[in-house]
């Protein structure tokens, strides 16, 4: 199992799932839309992301390409899960409970979830 990826590895985990295998450059312009985000910082955390195994790095060109290991849905299965064991003791319920108690969600939201639940009562 692979360590579970920070804060700042999970941004850089979303544009690589979202653009594919992409050149530090492209992944630091994509969080930039977002924040001011330094190249070289970056390049470090991609760098470490690769040494820990979380990132590929395909080194046969001259720009690098980095990589996911593993794939968006498993990872974020992985760190589901610990969220629910431990603010949740492991009750799915309660995590639903707790999300539409607070109001937050759509009207297409709810239909969703209703064509979920009654898919899944079947």
């Amino acid at each position: 199992m692979l360590p579970e990826p920070t804060k700042a590895e999970l941004e850089i985990l979303q544009v690589l799932w979202e653009f594919g295998p992409s050149t530090v450059r492209t992944v630091n312009d994509k969080l930039n839309e977002h924040r001011n985000v330094n190249y070289t910082s970056t390049l470090k955390q991609m760098q470490i992301m690769a040494d820990k195994g979380i990132l590929k790095r395909d080194e046969s060109q001259m720009k690098h390409i980095y990589i996911p290991v593993e794939a968006e849905h498993k990872t974020k299965d992985q760190l589901l899960d610990r969220f629910v064991n431990t603010l949740y003791n492991g009750s799915a319920s309660k995590l639903v409970m707790q999300v539409l108690g607070n109001k937050k969600a759509s009207k297409e939201d709810l239909e969703a979830i209703k064509k979920m639940l009654e898919k899944l009562d079947k």
